[in-house]
């Protein structure tokens, strides 16, 4: 019996493509793979804060909360909000959506996205100061354990805007 070609083969198999849905926006300062991973990623999670375009906003976030120079202390302060959009104004949850975001990629975009939030790390620290009863209040994250504004009510007031597009 005569054998089928494998381009014969592969010409009958209907490949579903996705055309309606937008490429990937590249994240600043990572790669194009690492962007594609990243966004693979936040596509296919079940996760509510690790939305399409959360990993972009919280390294946004993060930069922009250590932005301001000089050595005064900063304090992260909690968000008005629980909402997923309004939640990143409290700069502590992006850092927890960038931990969730490292800890399901594959080892080589997990390693270059380390390297892009190592140096955010240490300048956090530095500009941070600790909190010395964290202990009795937070008992997971590091970044949960620096002081910080602390409010009841009132408005949260964000500095600056959201990007529409991070490129």
């Amino acid at each position: 019996m005569p054998r089928k070609r494998p381009g014969a083969l592969r010409a009958h198999v209907d490949r579903a493509r996705r055309w309606d849905t937008a490429a990937p926006v590249r994240i600043r300062g990572l790669s194009t793979s690492t962007s594609l991973a990243v966004h693979r990623y936040e596509r296919l999670t079940t996760s509510y804060y690790a939305f399409p375009g959360a990993t972009a906003i919280a390294l946004w976030r993060y930069r922009l909360f250590l932005d301001p120079p000089g050595t005064r202390p900063r304090y992260p302060s909690p968000s008005a909000c629980g909402c997923r959009g309004c939640s990143f104004d409290d700069v502590r949850h992006a850092r927890d959506v960038l931990d969730e975001v490292l800890s399901a990629l594959p080892p080589g975009p997990r390693a270059e996205l380390s390297r892009l939030i190592r140096p955010l790390d240490a300048a956090y620290l530095r500009r941070t100061l600790p909190d010395p009863f964290a202990d009795r209040r937070y008992s997971d994250a590091w970044w949960y354990r620096r002081l910080g504004e602390q409010w009841e009510c009132g408005e949260g007031g964000r500095r600056g805007r959201l990007p529409t597009a991070v490129a």
